[in-house]
Parts: structure tokens; C-alpha cells; sequence
């Protein structure tokens, strides 16, 4: 080989090793809004961490949110250890509301919380979150359900309502107040999505009912339910993955493609991992700049499992159901600045 192809041959090499080795954002939970021309991304970790982007591909790490802790955390979640899950991130009336969940792992010791801004940049004079204390919380003993991964979304009259829940009952939707920050009373819940529990599951124990992280998702004259099925945080053994529903009315009832209710089990696949990437799942969704977005975690099997962030777009059938490529995991590659 001449000296010429060798030395193209070693630059090629190195391009594609440092490509393949740019670090790739890192997050779990993902949720994301823009602000201007630029985006912010929201993630479970230590006090929320977050990132600035203008094209949503290039990362900047802004730090956390919460340089503390929520003040009532531990009252809520006695095993509370600084991470903050599965936050959510809504915009009204000038003011951002980023919601967001404690817990102890595998347990439905938890509750929902929400803190407020006027802004998402960390470098504007009137960037302050203030933390409006908790929403909603569950208790062993007391509830079948489990106050964790909140999502906001307004019916067609604008009244604010939280979508939330994991195992056990499934996912619950309840109306907020005007404040958005507390409960509406008299109180109105529904059961929009649930896996079967076996009989016999002691109630303290999350069991076999692999359901959570609800994104509900406006479009069309339809509300889309989104959860993520199977288990999460598993590794090779991670089996996350996303389906749907979609109903007339915010309240339900939500029926997949075959027209089965989501409360009864119901759920059309929308994504699922591969043999590249794994536990693929706890989704958002929006319509941006005229595009539709699907916003997610995926474990990459050749970096030992790491989790990384994926945003895909979603495309649109003659039937109204949204799609997407999971080529596009491996096609979108973020990188962290």
C-alpha cells in the first residue's frame, strides 16, 4: 500500500474512532422544551440535571436544579438519596412548571413536586426556580398506586391535567388546579392505563405489572397516551419498551390500534430495543418548530449499557397513528460539549 492510501486509510481510522468515541449525552427520563431558540433538556439524576442546546444534537451540561434538596423529599421518601426522577417540563402564562418525583427504588414510597421559573436560561437576571413544595403523594398501605413520573397536559378547555404511576394500579390521570401546583377539588382520578396484577402480590411490592412513565401528547383532535412497558435500569436484561393509545376526550378511555381499551391492558407497540440498544423507553413527545418529536432513553450494548439519549422523528399514517425508524437509534448521535 503506498504511502499516500496508508495515511488516508489512518486518518479515515481515527475520524471514525473519535466520532465513535465523542461522549454521547447521558441521561435517563428525558423531557425537553424550547425557549427561544434554544432547547433545554430535563433528566432524572442529582437535583434534575439539565442542558442547553441550539440544534439539539450538540449538549451543553448546565448542572442541577435543585442545589440542595426539595425541603420535603425525605418526609415523602425516608431512603431519599439526591436524585430526583422523571421530571416534567410545561410552559403557562408566562411561567415554566418543572414537576418532578422521589421515590424509594421499587417502592411506592413517593411523591410528586413542582418548582417554577419565568425562564430556562441559567444566565438571564430573572432565572430563579422556587419550589412550590409537593403535589400529590403515596403512601404504603394506603394507596395501590405510585406517585411517581408526572406529565402535564391541558384538556380542550385549558384545565391542567397530571398523568402519573408505575406498577401496581397503573396510570392515573388528575385534575390540577388553576395554580397547577395543587390538586382541583373536588378531587376527579381515573385509571387511563394498567397491566394485569397477579392475585396474591403483597401490596407493599411493586410486582409483575410493568407499566409507567405516561406522556400524553395533544395532536390531531386526539390525546395520545404514551407509557413504557417491561423493566428499565436492567442492563442486557432491560426489556423498556414504548406503546400507545389515543382518546377523543383527555379523560379516556384510551384504545390502541385494535381498538383495546389501555385501562384493560390495551397498547399498540410503537418502539422496542434491538440488539444495539436496549431498554428503550420512558418517553416524551412534542411538536416543535413543525415537527413531531419522540424524546427517550436507550441503553447502547457496545458501551457496556450505558444510557443515552435518542430523539426521533415521528411520522403520521392515513390512520392518524404515529410511527417511527428505529434505524434513527443508531442515526442520532448526541454529543455533550
Amino acid at each position: 500500500m503506498c504511502p499516500q492510501i496508508q495515511s488516508l486509510a489512518f486518518i479515515t481510522s481515527l475520524l471514525f474512532t473519535t466520532a465513535a468515541h465523542a461522549k454521547q449525552v447521558s441521561v435517563h427520563d428525558p423531557v425537553m422544551a424550547k425557549e427561544g431558540k434554544t432547547f433545554y433538556l430535563f433528566s432524572t439524576g442529582p437535583g434534575i440535571t439539565f442542558y442547553s442546546s441550539a440544534d439539539m444534537r450538540n449538549w451543553k451540561e448546565e448542572g442541577r436544579v435543585f442545589p440542595g434538596e426539595p425541603a420535603w423529599a425525605r418526609k415523602a421518601a425516608p431512603s431519599f438519596n439526591d436524585h430526583i426522577w422523571a421530571p416534567d417540563i410545561s410552559f403557562h402564562n408566562g411561567k415554566y412548571y418543572l414537576y418532578y418525583s422521589v421515590s424509594g427504588f421499587g417502592k411506592n414510597t413517593s411523591g410528586i413536586g413542582v418548582t417554577t421559573n419565568a425562564t430556562l436560561n441559567p444566565r438571564a437576571a430573572n432565572y430563579k426556580w422556587e419550589d412550590q413544595g409537593m403535589v400529590l403523594q403515596s403512601i404504603p398501605g394506603r394507596d395501590n398506586w405510585n406517585a411517581i413520573d408526572p406529565n402535564i397536559v391541558d384538556d380542550s378547555s385549558g384545565t391542567p391535567w397530571m398523568s402519573f404511576g408505575s406498577f401496581w394500579s397503573g396510570i392515573k390521570l388528575v385534575k390540577l388546579d388553576a395554580s397547577r401546583t395543587r390538586l382541583a377539588e373536588p378531587q376527579a382520578w381515573h385509571t387511563i392505563a394498567q397491566r394485569t396484577r397477579p392475585a396474591g402480590i403483597p401490596d407493599e411490592e411493586a410486582g409483575p405489572a410493568e407499566i409507567e412513565a405516561p406522556h400524553i401528547l395533544k395532536k390531531n383532535g386526539y390525546y395520545y397516551l404514551f407509557v413504557s412497558w417491561g423493566l428499565c435500569c436492567k442492563k442486557e436484561a432491560s426489556t423498556y419498551h414504548v406503546v400507545m393509545g389515543r382518546s377523543k376526550e383527555v379523560t379516556g378511555p384510551y384504545l390502541d390500534r385494535a381498538g383495546k381499551d389501555m385501562a384493560k391492558g390495551g397498547g399498540s407497540l410503537l418502539i422496542e430495543g434491538n440488539a444495539q440498544w436496549k431498554g428503550v423507553g420512558h418517553n416524551s413527545a412534542y411538536s416543535i418548530d413543525g415537527k413531531d418529536l419522540l424524546v427517550m432513553h436507550a441503553y447502547e450494548t457496545a458501551d457496556n449499557y450505558l444510557q443515552k439519549l435518542k430523539i426521533l422523528d415521528m411520522k403520521w399514517d392515513k390512520d392518524g397513528w404515529p410511527s417511527v425508524d428505529a434505524q434513527d437509534l443508531n442515526r442520532y448521535q448526541s454529543k455533550q460539549q
